[in-house]
């Protein structure tokens, strides 16, 4: 019997991501931030974006959105939604398509939420902007999208203050504003930092019932291999501002190609039996991401790289295929292509 087809494999992508790049410009020249990032999502669909604190994934995020901070912006490359190139697109029409086809489940919901407005008015802003609500139609939807995002007693929370609320309770009002709109595309940064487990837990089912209801293509930034285990259809591992390895979660989580991506999973602690003095030390890889101004042609990876060989350091390798799905960029598969 064929194996089933996966949501990629049944559409078009809903979002296409083709050779981005970002520099930054500084007293000290220029800095690439991003390099030849590429990676699809189809409709369904969750894509996680893997990597240390550094590598680039926030900033992919933001270039996504057209939210790079200045001095920073976008050098090369396509962001395709729909068949309809986002870089290429002015500020007004990106005000027309943040919020309403494409939104953005920021990292930290008590800094992204504006403490002087209710939650309710932050819900019913993109409603009465995109949609054209009046406010009552707004404040009605507002009630029922909080509803549905598992806000108990929405009719007294509306008018509450972010502030006034637990950190899961803000992170479930953002997601509420994101999905306010019913986008093609919802980026999650790290939607269940500093949150405990349980509401972990409590977020990442509502973000795949929401998915599973509304069809929303999900790219969800993540450092944590346990979120993508549990989350993700496809995995693209980044490390210093570049896609290192890409392919089905499965294949990926099984079998890491790249040393990266198997220092990462390496890193993960094994839940079993052994008392506690006889279970191995969590493993770690020495070193740390190198500055976006200390990033020379080779692969970035190189210095704290235990198979690098004198290549690595002067040219970064082609993403070669070493799976059904799986792509690695590494020298070391050369030369079984």
């Amino acid at each position: 019997m064929n194996a089933p087809l996966h949501p990629a494999q049944l559409s078009e992508p809903l979002l296409k991501v083709e050779g981005l790049g970002v520099e930054l410009k500084g007293r000290s020249g220029t800095a690439s931030i991003l390099t030849e990032i590429s990676f699809e999502v189809a409709q369904g669909e969750t894509v996680c974006l893997v990597g240390e604190s550094g590598c680039g994934k926030s900033m992919t995020a933001l270039a996504i959105m057209r939210l790079i901070p200045d001095p920073g912006r976008i050098n090369t490359g396509k962001v395709i939604l729909r068949g309809k190139d986002l870089v290429a697109s002015n500020q007004a029409e990106m005000r027309r398509i943040r919020g309403n086809k494409i939104s953005m489940i920021f990292q930290e919901p008590m800094t992204a939420l504006n403490p002087v407005y209710t939650v309710g008015d932050q819900i019913c802003e993109p409603l009465r902007r995109h949609q054209g609500l009046d406010r009552g139609q707004a404040r009605k939807k507002a009630l029922e999208i909080l509803h549905s995002v598992g806000i108990p007693v929405p009719e007294r929370r509306i008018d509450d203050y972010p502030h006034q609320m637990s950190g899961g309770m803000r992170q479930r009002v953002m997601i509420a504003m994101a999905l306010a709109c019913d986008p093609d595309v919802l980026i999650a940064d790290e939607p269940t930092t500093a949150l405990d487990v349980t509401v972990q837990a409590q977020i990442f089912d509502l973000l795949r019932e929401q998915q599973q209801r509304r069809g929303t293509a999900i790219v969800m930034i993540t450092h944590d291999m346990g979120a993508v285990s549990e989350m993700s259809d496809r995995v693209v591992v980044m490390y210093g501002g570049r896609v290192v390895e890409e392919g089905l979660t499965a294949e990926i989580l099984v079998s890491p190609g790249h040393p990266y991506t198997q220092g990462l999973i390496a890193c993960l602690p094994e839940l079993d039996e052994a008392p506690s003095e006889e279970r191995p030390e969590l493993a770690e890889i020495p070193g740390v991401v190198p500055s976006v101004w200390n990033r020379g042609a080779g692969c970035p990876f190189a210095d704290r790289c235990k198979h690098v060989m004198d290549k690595c350091r002067e040219a970064f390798p082609p993403s070669f295929q070493t799976g059904p799905t799986q792509k690695v960029a590494c020298w070391l598969y050369e030369e079984q292509q």
